[in-house]
């Protein structure tokens, strides 16, 4: 089975069902896209309530700035 879609006249691409089911998406997700050298990555957008507690126990004190770095 082939993962690839046309690009209609109104702009629009269908994502192929297989991709779908394996990434579990369903319609109304929001997706950023992503330019990347000759092509595009296309992210889902995580909702709020899937963000929160992520940064539980970060200390906004204690962090490595990039001049830290080697």
């Amino acid at each position: 089975m082939s993962n690839t879609a046309t690009l209609s006249s109104k702009f629009q691409i269908s994502i192929p069902k297989a991709i779908r089911t394996a990434q579990h998406w369903e319609a109304g997700l929001t997706f950023a896209f992503i330019p990347k050298g000759t092509g595009v990555l296309l992210v889902p957008v995580p909702k709020r309530e899937a963000l929160k507690g992520l940064a539980t126990g970060a200390s906004a004190t204690e962090y490595r700035d990039r001049s830290d770095r080697f």
